[in-house]
Parts: C-alpha cells; sequence; structure tokens
C-alpha cells in the first residue's frame, strides 16, 4: 500500500549500524517459561474483553481494506471529506449486505419449512421407530421431545437467544461507531503519517506492511468466497435441492469463517434436501457440499491467505484455535490479520525475534553461512 505522500520518491539514507548482541541476566529456561507465562496472561485478559476489543479491530481491518478506494479518490483531486465518506458509506454497505443476506437466508428456510409438514411427520415417525430398535419406547421418547419443548427449556432457550441477540446489536452499534470515527480520523492519515516517519520510519514500515497484507487477505477471501459460493450453486442446483441460490448466498456468509464455516453453510441445503428430495440426495448433497467447501476454504484457501498475509499454513490454522479463545466467534474471521499485527508490529522489529518471524514467514530470505543439523531436516549437508 502506498500512501499518497509516498508518490514521490524521497531520498534514503542508509545507516548501517552493528548489532551489539545483550546477554539476559536470567537463565534462558526461566526465560521462557515467562514468555510463555505472559502470552497466555494476555490472551486470558484479551478474552476477558473481547466485546470491547472485537469491534473496534474489525472496524480498523475494514476501514484498511477501503482504504485504496480512498486513496485512488484523492488521487484524481476529489476532496478529502468525499474521499473519506466513500470510503465510510462502502464499510457500511458491505456490512449491510452481508448481514442481509444472512437474514434472507433465515428468513428463507423458515418460510420454505411449513410446506414440507408432512415429510416431516414421515421423518419423525421413522424417527420413533428407529429409536425404538435401540430400546427406546415412544413414551419415553415423547417424554425427552416434552423435555425439550417444556415451557421452562422455551423459556431457557429464549432468554439465551435474547442475550446473544443483544451482544450481537451491541457489537453492530460498537464497529458502526468505530468505522465511523475512524474513517473521519483518515482525513488527516497521510499528514500524521508523513510526520511519523521522520522520526520513526520503521513504525511506519511496519504499519504499511500491516496494512497491505490487510488489504490482501480480505480480497483473497472474498474471490474465494464468490468462488465456493458459483461452485455451490452449480452442485446444488444440479442435485435439485430447493433454494439452491439462498444456499450459495448461505456458503458466501460464512467462508468468511476460516476452516470451519463450511461445517455451518452444510446443514442447511442437507435439511432441505431431506425434506424435498429423500435422504440419498440429502447424502449426496451433504458429501458433495463439504467436498466443495472443505477443499476451497480449509486447503486451498487458507495457504492462498497465508501467503497473501506472508504467513506458514500452519500459521495460519494455530491463530484461528488461538485468537478464536481470545476474542470469540469474531476472533475466528479476524485470525490471520490479527497475527499479522503481531507479526509486522512486534515480532519483526525486534532482531532478536528473527527466528520467531523465520518460523512463522512463508518466504524465507536466503541462508546464511553456518552449520545445519540432521534431525529436523535429514539429508541436508551440514555447513561449515
Amino acid at each position: 500500500m502506498r500512501w499518497p505522500w509516498r508518490r514521490r520518491e524521497l531520498p534514503v539514507v542508509q545507516q548501517r549500524t552493528e548489532l551489539v548482541e545483550r546477554r539476559w541476566m536470567l537463565p534462558r529456561t526461566l526465560i521462557i517459561l515467562l514468555s510463555i507465562i505472559a502470552t497466555i496472561a494476555a490472551l486470558i485478559l484479551l478474552s476477558q474483553v473481547a466485546t470491547f476489543v472485537a469491534p473496534i479491530f474489525l472496524g480498523v481491518n475494514l476501514v484498511i481494506a477501503v482504504m485504496p478506494l480512498q486513496q485512488w479518490l484523492l488521487r484524481i483531486g476529489a476532496p478529502k471529506i468525499v474521499a473519506a465518506l466513500a470510503a465510510l458509506l462502502t464499510v457500511y454497505v458491505f456490512l449491510a449486505a452481508l448481514f442481509w443476506s444472512l437474514y434472507w437466508s433465515v428468513q428463507s428456510l423458515v418460510q420454505e419449512l411449513p410446506g414440507y409438514g408432512p415429510e416431516f411427520n414421515t421423518m419423525y415417525r421413522g424417527l420413533l421407530a428407529w429409536l425404538e430398535g435401540f430400546g427406546v419406547s415412544q413414551d419415553e421418547a415423547l417424554q425427552q421431545l416434552q423435555g425439550a419443548l417444556s415451557p421452562g427449556a422455551i423459556a431457557s432457550a429464549l432468554t439465551s437467544v435474547l442475550s446473544n441477540a443483544g451482544t450481537v446489536l451491541a457489537f453492530l452499534a460498537t464497529l458502526t461507531v468505530v468505522v465511523f470515527f475512524l474513517a473521519w480520523d483518515s482525513m488527516q492519515l497521510p499528514e500524521r503519517m508523513e510526520r511519523i516517519a521522520t522520526s520513526n520510519p520503521g513504525i511506519v514500515h511496519g504499519l504499511d506492511r500491516f496494512a497491505a497484507g490487510v488489504q490482501r487477505y480480505w480480497v483473497v477471501t472474498t474471490l474465494f468466497g464468490l468462488i465456493v459460493s458459483a461452485l455451490d450453486l452449480v452442485a446444488l442446483t444440479a442435485l435439485g435441492v430447493p433454494l439452491a441460490l439462498v444456499w450459495a448466498v448461505f456458503a458466501f456468509v460464512t467462508n468468511y469463517i476460516p476452516n470451519v464455516g463450511f461445517v455451518v453453510g452444510v446443514i442447511p441445503p442437507t435439511l432441505m434436501a431431506l425434506l424435498a428430495n429423500g435422504p440419498i440426495n440429502a447424502l449426496l448433497t451433504a458429501i458433495l457440499f463439504s467436498v466443495i467447501n472443505f477443499v476451497m476454504q480449509s486447503l486451498v484457501q487458507p495457504k492462498v491467505a497465508g501467503d497473501a498475509v506472508g504467513v506458514t499454513p500452519a500459521t495460519s490454522f494455530l491463530s484461528l484455535l488461538v485468537w478464536a479463545f481470545a476474542l470469540g466467534p469474531v476472533g475466528a474471521l479476524l485470525a490471520l490479520p490479527a497475527t499479522l499485527a503481531v507479526k509486522t508490529l512486534i515480532v519483526d522489529p525486534d532482531p532478536r525475534l528473527a527466528w520467531v518471524s523465520t518460523f512463522m514467514s512463508n518466504k524465507l530470505d536466503p541462508p546464511r553461512q553456518g552449520r545445519l543439523g540432521r534431525a529436523v531436516s535429514p539429508g541436508v549437508q551440514g555447513r561449515r
């Protein structure tokens, strides 16, 4: 990413400084243990304030993702406020379209299900007969269903849903306000970055790398979502599954959840295929849908997205686990950008953490002279 003030080439003074190795006063083992404890404590603390941190970081990501549009408008002579408003509206339209697609998918399923009442009753009777084969009588099954559908159970479920709905609304409200203020402040961002670069060029370089990686990540994720959605639409249409377009749109939305999004997206079309076309068609739907989405979302996309942000596939997968724990469901969406922020702003600037950056990076610098062991790389000739 290039800021507008970086269009002209500025003279760069290259200074070579000798790095002096600093010896720690504490034993290396104790340092490692303290580092692990500090990392775990930081993640636990972050999980306690996830409802506050997650919308802020998501807002930062979205504003950075649309920044090329804002910079293009500035380059063609648009006023700063017009460019900022265009970026702001783009983010709001994206969020509105995303949540409306999710709502439309759920609403379409709710409207379609009542038409399959007889099929549902047939499935229900078949389920009772299947349970009887395992020694579960219909009376026992009905008691379990009555317990699950009791007023107390329904009230508890509704309370949980309302609580989650309130959390989601609070998240969206915070995100909306954060995006507004970030987009507004972005009008003065080039001048601020230029002044920071005069005294701390390393910080500007790290922020620039982080922004470029975030932009590539969101572009890759959106393109893969469109590809997966198109493939799902063709497959579901060929199998005769009702509401194929709805499930394709739903798959596009769930694609933003890396690695496990397809698990959420496969349930509605499989249920619809079971009611409309029978168990064989439902099984084929589940298999074909899972294969397409698993291969694209869990095998190909993490590799490409990892390359886009400069981390290995293993790092991208571990990032999903770590940030989902720290930031909740939104952490799964922001796993790679969060890892990129830690790498470019914390790990890369510290020469003593160069080995951590080497393990995380998918592109390695030319090797230096030294000795290579054979424990993890058999067959490699040692160098002296």
